[in-house]
Protein backbone atom coordinates (compact mmCIF):
# COMPACT_ATOMS: atom_id res chain seq x y z
CA UNK A 1 0.00 0.00 0.00
CA UNK A 2 1.41 3.72 -1.02
CA UNK A 3 2.12 5.81 2.12
CA UNK A 4 -0.53 8.28 0.84
CA UNK A 5 -3.07 5.48 1.07
CA UNK A 6 -2.32 4.65 4.23
CA UNK A 7 -5.46 5.22 7.02
CA UNK A 8 -5.04 7.94 9.55
CA UNK A 9 -4.64 6.78 12.51
CA UNK A 10 -6.07 9.49 15.54
CA UNK A 11 -3.96 9.68 18.91
CA UNK A 12 -6.98 9.14 20.79
CA UNK A 13 -7.30 5.98 18.48
CA UNK A 14 -3.12 5.22 19.23
CA UNK A 15 -3.51 5.63 22.88
CA UNK A 16 -6.75 3.03 22.88
CA UNK A 17 -4.90 0.55 21.02
CA UNK A 18 -1.88 0.68 23.14
CA UNK A 19 -3.82 0.87 26.13
CA UNK A 20 -2.44 -2.28 27.90
CA UNK A 21 0.79 -0.63 27.29
CA UNK A 22 0.01 2.83 28.57
CA UNK A 23 -1.68 0.53 31.99
CA UNK A 24 1.85 -0.54 32.22
CA UNK A 25 4.03 2.14 31.81
CA UNK A 26 1.74 4.09 34.98
CA UNK A 27 2.57 1.38 37.49
CA UNK A 28 6.52 2.01 36.50
CA UNK A 29 6.25 5.67 36.06
CA UNK A 30 3.98 6.78 38.07
CA UNK A 31 3.28 3.76 40.80
CA UNK A 32 6.50 2.86 40.98
CA UNK A 33 8.35 5.70 40.62
CA UNK A 34 10.87 4.55 38.25
CA UNK A 35 12.42 7.02 36.06
CA UNK A 36 10.06 8.10 33.51
CA UNK A 37 12.75 8.16 30.54
CA UNK A 38 14.06 4.84 31.87
CA UNK A 39 10.45 3.44 31.96
CA UNK A 40 9.94 4.14 28.29
CA UNK A 41 13.43 2.46 27.32
CA UNK A 42 11.95 -0.80 29.92
CA UNK A 43 9.04 -0.93 27.92
CA UNK A 44 10.32 -0.59 24.74
CA UNK A 45 12.21 -3.70 25.36
CA UNK A 46 9.00 -5.41 26.55
CA UNK A 47 7.66 -4.80 22.97
CA UNK A 48 10.74 -5.74 21.14
CA UNK A 49 10.80 -9.01 22.57
CA UNK A 50 7.14 -9.26 22.21
CA UNK A 51 8.26 -8.91 17.82
CA UNK A 52 10.93 -11.29 18.50
CA UNK A 53 8.56 -14.15 19.12
CA UNK A 54 7.54 -14.17 23.02
CA UNK A 55 4.14 -14.22 23.47
CA UNK A 56 2.08 -11.56 25.53
CA UNK A 57 4.74 -10.13 27.59
CA UNK A 58 3.15 -6.89 28.54
CA UNK A 59 -0.18 -8.66 29.28
CA UNK A 60 1.93 -11.33 31.56
CA UNK A 61 3.78 -8.47 33.14
CA UNK A 62 0.50 -6.65 33.98
CA UNK A 63 -0.69 -9.91 35.89
CA UNK A 64 1.44 -9.80 38.40
CA UNK A 65 1.78 -7.55 41.50
CA UNK A 66 3.95 -4.42 41.68
CA UNK A 67 6.72 -5.82 43.56
CA UNK A 68 7.44 -8.28 40.78
CA UNK A 69 6.59 -5.75 38.00
CA UNK A 70 9.53 -3.80 39.73
CA UNK A 71 11.86 -6.80 40.06
CA UNK A 72 10.93 -7.16 36.28
CA UNK A 73 11.86 -3.71 35.43
CA UNK A 74 14.85 -4.56 36.87
CA UNK A 75 15.95 -6.86 34.99
CA UNK A 76 15.21 -5.40 31.76
CA UNK A 77 17.74 -2.37 32.50
CA UNK A 78 20.16 -5.36 33.39
CA UNK A 79 19.18 -6.36 30.00
CA UNK A 80 18.88 -2.83 28.36
CA UNK A 81 23.06 -2.47 30.06
CA UNK A 82 23.69 -5.87 28.29
CA UNK A 83 22.70 -4.65 24.64
CA UNK A 84 24.34 -1.15 25.30
CA UNK A 85 27.88 -2.66 26.05
CA UNK A 86 30.20 -3.65 23.48
CA UNK A 87 32.99 -4.35 26.19
CA UNK A 88 32.65 -7.77 27.59
CA UNK A 89 29.94 -10.46 26.52
CA UNK A 90 27.35 -10.96 29.12
CA UNK A 91 27.24 -13.83 31.15
CA UNK A 92 25.82 -17.39 29.65
CA UNK A 93 24.23 -18.60 32.55
CA UNK A 94 20.29 -19.32 32.22
CA UNK A 95 19.63 -18.34 35.35
CA UNK A 96 21.11 -15.00 35.17
CA UNK A 97 17.34 -12.82 34.75
CA UNK A 98 15.45 -15.60 36.57
CA UNK A 99 12.27 -13.85 36.51
CA UNK A 100 11.85 -12.87 33.11
CA UNK A 101 13.30 -16.58 32.38
CA UNK A 102 9.89 -17.81 34.30
CA UNK A 103 7.78 -15.08 32.85
CA UNK A 104 8.87 -16.20 28.85
CA UNK A 105 8.14 -20.05 29.52
CA UNK A 106 10.84 -20.44 27.31
CA UNK A 107 14.94 -19.86 27.19
CA UNK A 108 16.05 -16.78 28.05
CA UNK A 109 19.21 -15.25 29.34
CA UNK A 110 21.85 -11.97 29.00
CA UNK A 111 23.59 -14.22 26.50
CA UNK A 112 19.94 -14.34 24.28
CA UNK A 113 20.73 -10.45 24.42
CA UNK A 114 23.93 -9.98 23.98
CA UNK A 115 23.77 -12.09 20.44
CA UNK A 116 21.06 -10.56 19.45
CA UNK A 117 22.71 -6.96 20.41
CA UNK A 118 22.58 -5.34 17.18
CA UNK A 119 19.07 -6.16 16.20
CA UNK A 120 18.00 -5.45 19.74
CA UNK A 121 19.19 -2.04 19.88
CA UNK A 122 17.92 -1.25 16.18
CA UNK A 123 14.29 -2.81 17.70
CA UNK A 124 14.14 -1.04 21.23
CA UNK A 125 15.19 2.60 19.24
CA UNK A 126 12.44 2.44 16.74
CA UNK A 127 9.82 0.97 19.06
CA UNK A 128 10.50 4.06 21.48
CA UNK A 129 10.36 6.55 18.95
CA UNK A 130 7.45 5.01 16.84
CA UNK A 131 5.07 3.95 19.70
CA UNK A 132 6.23 4.86 23.25
CA UNK A 133 6.66 8.31 22.85
CA UNK A 134 3.17 8.47 21.06
CA UNK A 135 1.50 6.37 23.13
CA UNK A 136 2.42 7.55 26.49
CA UNK A 137 3.66 10.82 26.05
CA UNK A 138 1.09 12.57 28.26
CA UNK A 139 1.98 10.14 31.32
CA UNK A 140 5.35 10.96 31.25
CA UNK A 141 5.01 14.23 31.46
CA UNK A 142 2.56 13.48 34.26
CA UNK A 143 5.39 11.66 35.82
CA UNK A 144 8.04 14.55 35.12
CA UNK A 145 5.76 17.14 36.68
CA UNK A 146 4.79 15.35 39.95
CA UNK A 147 8.94 14.74 40.26
CA UNK A 148 9.98 18.19 39.94
CA UNK A 149 7.33 18.91 42.10
CA UNK A 150 8.66 16.58 45.11
CA UNK A 151 12.14 17.94 44.44
CA UNK A 152 10.75 21.53 44.60
CA UNK A 153 9.42 20.45 48.17
CA UNK A 154 12.40 18.40 48.99
CA UNK A 155 14.62 21.53 48.46
CA UNK A 156 12.23 23.94 50.23
CA UNK A 157 12.77 21.43 53.38
CA UNK A 158 15.91 21.13 52.76
CA UNK A 159 16.28 25.24 53.29
CA UNK A 160 14.25 24.80 56.62
CA UNK A 161 16.18 22.32 58.19
CA UNK A 162 19.44 24.37 56.62
CA UNK A 163 18.05 27.55 58.24
CA UNK A 164 16.91 25.96 61.26
CA UNK A 165 20.76 24.78 61.81
CA UNK A 166 21.75 28.64 61.50
CA UNK A 167 19.52 29.95 63.83
CA UNK A 168 21.98 27.83 66.68
CA UNK A 169 25.57 28.64 65.06
CA UNK A 170 27.32 31.09 66.63
CA UNK A 171 27.02 34.64 66.51
CA UNK A 172 23.17 34.25 66.03
CA UNK A 173 20.84 35.26 68.87
CA UNK A 174 19.08 31.47 70.12
CA UNK A 175 16.20 33.67 71.87
CA UNK A 176 14.77 34.52 68.56
CA UNK A 177 14.48 31.13 67.58
CA UNK A 178 11.80 29.11 69.17
CA UNK A 179 12.17 26.64 71.86
CA UNK A 180 10.92 23.59 69.91
CA UNK A 181 13.22 24.59 66.95
CA UNK A 182 16.35 24.88 69.35
CA UNK A 183 15.39 21.63 71.59
CA UNK A 184 14.76 19.39 67.86
CA UNK A 185 18.04 20.83 66.40
CA UNK A 186 20.01 19.83 69.72
CA UNK A 187 18.10 16.72 70.00
CA UNK A 188 19.35 15.43 66.66
CA UNK A 189 23.11 16.77 66.91
CA UNK A 190 22.89 14.48 70.37
CA UNK A 191 22.60 11.10 67.93
CA UNK A 192 25.45 9.12 67.94
CA UNK A 193 26.69 8.96 64.21
CA UNK A 194 26.17 5.02 64.18
CA UNK A 195 22.25 5.27 64.87
CA UNK A 196 22.39 7.48 61.53
CA UNK A 197 24.34 4.92 59.60
CA UNK A 198 22.94 2.68 57.29
CA UNK A 199 24.73 -0.05 55.48
CA UNK A 200 24.75 -1.12 52.08
CA UNK A 201 25.80 -3.90 50.13
CA UNK A 202 26.78 -4.66 46.31
CA UNK A 203 26.23 -7.39 43.99
CA UNK A 204 29.53 -9.18 43.02
CA UNK A 205 30.31 -8.75 39.73
CA UNK A 206 28.41 -5.09 38.88
CA UNK A 207 30.59 -2.80 40.91
CA UNK A 208 28.91 0.33 42.19
CA UNK A 209 30.72 3.85 42.19
CA UNK A 210 30.63 5.87 45.22
CA UNK A 211 29.70 8.58 43.10
CA UNK A 212 26.22 6.72 41.65
CA UNK A 213 25.66 5.80 45.60
CA UNK A 214 25.84 9.18 46.50
CA UNK A 215 24.00 10.98 43.44
CA UNK A 216 21.28 8.22 43.97
CA UNK A 217 20.36 8.98 47.61
CA UNK A 218 20.67 12.86 47.02
CA UNK A 219 18.54 12.93 44.38
CA UNK A 220 15.85 10.73 46.14
CA UNK A 221 15.89 11.92 49.40
CA UNK A 222 17.92 15.59 49.32
CA UNK A 223 20.90 16.38 50.63
CA UNK A 224 20.75 13.82 53.58
CA UNK A 225 24.05 12.69 53.32
CA UNK A 226 26.84 13.74 56.06
CA UNK A 227 29.39 11.15 54.89
CA UNK A 228 29.90 8.04 52.89
CA UNK A 229 32.82 5.56 53.21
CA UNK A 230 33.19 2.79 50.85
CA UNK A 231 34.68 -0.48 51.29
CA UNK A 232 38.68 -0.12 51.10
CA UNK A 233 39.86 -2.21 48.14
CA UNK A 234 42.67 -2.44 45.86
CA UNK A 235 41.97 -0.51 42.76
CA UNK A 236 41.64 -3.56 40.71
CA UNK A 237 38.94 -4.93 42.93
CA UNK A 238 35.42 -3.72 43.49
CA UNK A 239 33.75 -2.22 46.83
CA UNK A 240 31.22 -4.79 47.77
CA UNK A 241 29.72 -3.07 50.53
CA UNK A 242 29.67 1.08 52.06
CA UNK A 243 28.45 2.69 55.32
CA UNK A 244 26.31 6.16 54.72
CA UNK A 245 26.21 8.03 57.38
CA UNK A 246 22.81 10.97 57.16
CA UNK A 247 22.04 14.09 58.73
CA UNK A 248 19.93 12.27 60.37
CA UNK A 249 18.60 9.46 61.96
CA UNK A 250 14.69 9.94 60.83
CA UNK A 251 16.42 9.91 56.66
CA UNK A 252 17.08 6.00 57.11
CA UNK A 253 13.39 5.40 58.43
CA UNK A 254 12.58 7.12 55.19
CA UNK A 255 14.48 5.31 52.78
CA UNK A 256 13.96 1.75 54.46
CA UNK A 257 10.32 2.66 54.82
CA UNK A 258 9.64 0.62 57.63
CA UNK A 259 11.44 -2.60 56.21
CA UNK A 260 14.58 -4.46 58.03
CA UNK A 261 15.99 -4.51 54.45
CA UNK A 262 15.35 -2.10 51.32
CA UNK A 263 16.90 -3.38 47.89
CA UNK A 264 16.89 -0.66 45.00
CA UNK A 265 18.63 -0.37 41.67
CA UNK A 266 21.57 2.61 40.98
CA UNK A 267 22.16 2.56 37.09
CA UNK A 268 20.73 -0.82 36.58
CA UNK A 269 23.07 -2.60 39.67
CA UNK A 270 21.41 -3.88 42.87
CA UNK A 271 22.00 -2.42 46.03
CA UNK A 272 20.45 -3.87 49.63
CA UNK A 273 20.18 -1.33 52.56
CA UNK A 274 19.84 -2.02 55.81
CA UNK A 275 20.28 -0.34 59.17
CA UNK A 276 24.07 -0.29 60.54
CA UNK A 277 24.77 -2.75 63.63
CA UNK A 278 27.80 -1.61 65.05
CA UNK A 279 29.97 -4.43 66.76
CA UNK A 280 30.56 -4.07 70.36
CA UNK A 281 33.68 -3.96 72.15
CA UNK A 282 34.52 -7.56 73.27
CA UNK A 283 34.64 -6.28 76.85
CA UNK A 284 30.80 -5.88 76.58
CA UNK A 285 30.33 -8.87 75.28
CA UNK A 286 31.92 -10.39 78.02
CA UNK A 287 29.63 -11.50 81.34
CA UNK A 288 31.18 -9.78 84.61
CA UNK A 289 32.87 -11.98 86.83
CA UNK A 290 30.37 -13.14 89.83
CA UNK A 291 32.50 -10.99 92.95
CA UNK A 292 35.10 -13.27 94.54
CA UNK A 293 33.56 -14.13 98.19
Amino acid sequence: MMPSLLPFVSQEEFKIFHEIDRELYTILAINLWRDPVDSMQIMALWLWLERTGFNNVVKKILSLPYTLINELADEAVICLNCINNDNSPCSSENNDIPLMQCLMEKEISLRFFYDNRLNAIQGVAKIASDVCIRAVTDIMQQAVERNASQSLADSQKMMAQSFQKSLVQPGFQVRFCPNEMVQSWTQQNEVPADDRTMFVTFSKGYPVLEREVREFFIRAYGDCIESLHMQEVQSTEQSLFARIVFHSASSINVILNGLGKAKFTINGKHVWARKFIPKRPKSLLTPPKPPSL
